[in-house]
């Protein structure tokens, strides 16, 4: 009998490869051998000067050493940091909202797939359509400068793109516009997944809406919010259409919009491929160590949280 048990096993086993097959093919073919090629022209100076090729001659660390004493890249990591936040943090905040109210029950909202898909259509739009609409709306001549005009705000045509921190703050409303809708989905299927017995244990025992929204809701969801702080994070770490096609990849005002994508870009249009992959391995660490860094801090508080609210549903 255990024989044949273990023969069954090894037969089912044998498909469960056999599907793996494709994934495993893809994953070689399309992000582990890129992977190794540029890990191994990151250590190669390999460029074109004019019509002449420079290269490949191994240079060791020599692409490294020039990226950091250059000080562009932590110029650039900063702007980069700076954007992200600032979408992120208004976009978190939205969809928590949005989640909390499409997911109670006791608000009874009505229509509220047809509101779920409303917010979820802008996740559907090419980035590179909605950065030249904004590119339109908020130009010397556009919608915005001439609706500001008319009402009396401005006396003359305000220059969005000419400053710093409304060129940053555009490209970040941008993000947060794109994406808040497919962040307030995951959170909601993450508050949809809580038992309800902890919620109706906690307003027999008094709780308002809001105490049971910080104490019970958000320790519960962070898992979920682990997942996409840092999908969010490695997304905005590689933020590149949307500045690219508002500023002309120039990165104006005075670079203060230029993020590490784009800044890899130019070393690509430029075929200054050593550069291009030593940038690339240092994008791969930064987004690996930050990844990290928020799954130890937020994953562990998150698994604390759990291990108490199971201790307290076994005892009741």
């Amino acid at each position: 009998m255990k024989k044949e048990k273990h023969g069954k096993a090894v037969r089912y086993n044998k498909w469960g490869y056999i599907f793996l097959i494709p994934f495993t093919a893809a994953f070689v073919i399309f992000q582990l051998i890129p992977l190794i090629t540029t890990i191994y022209n990151s250590f190669f100076e390999n460029y074109m000067s004019g019509l002449t090729q420079v290269g490949p001659n191994f240079v060791g660390l020599a692409n490294y050493k020039a990226l950091f004493t250059s000080g562009d890249i932590w110029v650039y990591t900063k702007n980069t940091m700076i954007m992200w936040i600032m979408g992120f943090i208004p976009q978190l905040v939205l969809s928590l909202l949005l989640g909390a109210w499409f997911s109670d029950v006791q608000l009874r909202l009505k229509a509220s797939r047809f509101f779920k898909t409303v917010i979820y259509l802008p996740n559907l739009i090419m980035a590179s359509a909605f950065a030249m609409l904004f590119f339109t709306l908020f130009s010397d001549s556009g919608p915005i400068n001439s609706l500001l005009m008319q009402i009396g705000l401005l006396s003359e045509p305000y220059k969005f793109l000419s400053h710093t921190w409304s060129s940053r703050s555009l490209i970040a409303f941008m993000n947060c516009l794109m994406w808040f809708g497919n962040t307030t989905i995951l959170l909601m299927a993450g508050m949809m997944g809580i038992d309800t017995s902890l919620f109706e244990a906690a307003q027999v025992d008094g709780a308002n809406s809001r105490q049971i929204f910080w104490k019970i809701t958000i320790p519960l969801l962070r898992p979920i919010m682990v997942y996409v702080m840092i999908t969010s994070l490695i997304g905005g770490l590689q933020m590149f259409d949307v500045p690219q096609i508002l500023t002309n990849g120039t990165g104006e005002p005075m670079r203060s919009t230029m993020t590490l994508i784009m800044y890899l870009n130019k070393h690509l249009y430029s075929k200054n491929y050593g550069m291009a992959g030593a940038l690339s391995v240092i994008l791969f660490i930064i987004c690996a160590v930050l990844s990290l860094l928020v799954f130890q801090m937020v994953g562990s508080e998150s698994r604390g949280e759990a291990r108490k609210w199971k201790k307290i549903k076994t005892t009741k």
